[in-house]
């Protein structure tokens, strides 16, 4: 008998008579709703084994999903195992719903309701999925810096489902910060930066658990605070702390994600040599040691587009949740420059030094 198309109405008349309705798409899609006296059983599961969950072939099957798309690529499936009726409806859940059709919202607990409303645009990527969301929900990153680059770098990163945010700073906002740590309020001028992002962070994401660390990084706590971290970000204003990520990251195998702003243009890479010694480059061989204060003014003394950390820091964010992930291309031998005045990115390719004091091959010291 062929696939049948039938409008949202005409599928519910028929599952009135006793045809069988059957929702294809994956669970967090049918949480927000789906149609009414529908059985949910996904595409993959349902084609893989249509006789496991569908043993008679001569009932009357329904098949929706969200725009019509796949319940047809299903209806297709089924027909060529030999099911005698099977019918695909045409504008899916999206159309059942603009027609006032009855939808329910299965029964979940409040935890799983909330992880499968909320990540619902992540878990429709293959990329990510419900396998990459929970990774994401058993990430630790250590954060470095609650002020211009932390703050769009956390907003993201809790946004996205991160499962623990160490945040280090021993600042206290100031009224001047508001032009672009966006993470801090004027209500809370004088409070300490990463209690005031602990505050806005869990305000966004309940679920993300905000390490506030109100110290300094230095030589004696910088291996202590990466301690159990996936990732590190460096959202430092200073480049004795950047030789401190950087250095300890080498030592630790850990990835540091960088990013630096000044004026009107800012760079971002990741330094992987830790894991990738030999093959990636560190800071260091960028930056074999500190320009002279003279040459390296800070945002203080020069100032800085306050949109500026927002785009450095959003890049930082999107490479720290690739690492964490494992997709993609990251920045790891790279060097990302943005220029805002002439919106125009520049890339630079780094090389290994093979007579970097931190990250050469153990070998090649010998």
């Amino acid at each position: 008998m062929g696939i049948q198309h039938l409008t949202p109405a005409q599928a519910r008349q028929r599952q009135s008579a006793g045809a069988m309705l059957i929702d294809v798409r994956e669970a967090h899609e049918r949480a927000s709703g789906q149609a009414e006296g529908a059985l949910g059983i996904p595409q993959a599961m349902l084609v893989a084994d249509p006789a496991m969950h569908l043993p008679d072939p001569s009932r009357e099957i329904l098949l929706i999903c969200q725009f019509g798309g796949r319940s047809l690529a299903v209806a297709q499936a089924l027909a060529s195992a030999g099911y005698a009726q099977v019918a695909s409806i045409e504008g899916g859940t999206t159309r059942w719903i603009a027609d006032g059709l009855p939808l329910v919202k299965p029964a979940l607990d409040g935890e799983r309701a909330d992880f499968l409303e909320r990540y619902s645009r992540h878990l429709l990527l293959p990329q990510v999925g419900e396998e990459g969301q929970q990774k994401l929900r058993a990430a630790r990153v250590l954060l470095v810096g609650a002020g211009g680059l932390g703050s769009p770098a956390a907003y993201y990163l809790a946004a996205a489902g991160v499962g623990t945010l160490r945040i280090a700073d021993d600042d206290v906002v100031d009224r001047s910060n508001l032009q672009r740590q966006i993470l801090h309020a004027d209500a809370r001028v004088g409070m300490a930066k990463v209690q005031s992002a602990a505050t806005a962070l869990g305000a966004l994401n309940p679920g993300v658990q905000v390490e506030a660390i109100e110290a300094r990084v230095t030589a004696d706590n910088v291996e202590r605070l990466m301690q159990d971290v996936d990732v590190v970000i460096d959202g430092a204003d200073n480049f004795a702390t950047r030789y401190l990520l950087n250095d300890a990251c080498v030592r630790l195998g850990k990835p540091l994600v960088y990013g630096a702003v000044q004026q009107f243009e800012g760079q971002v890479s990741v330094f992987d040599a830790g894991r990738q010694r030999g093959q990636a480059p560190c800071y260091r061989c960028l930056f074999p040691s500190p320009p002279p204060p003279e040459l390296a003014p800070n945002c203080a003394e020069t100032g800085v587009l306050g949109v500026l950390p927002g785009v450095i820091g959003l890049l930082q964010a999107t490479e720290a949740i690739k690492l964490l992930l494992g997709i993609g291309d990251s920045l790891a031998g790279r060097l990302l420059n943005f220029d805002a005045l002439s919106m125009r990115f520049h890339e630079l390719r780094l090389k290994p030094d093979p007579s970097c004091p931190v990250c050469a091959p153990l070998v090649a010291r010998d």
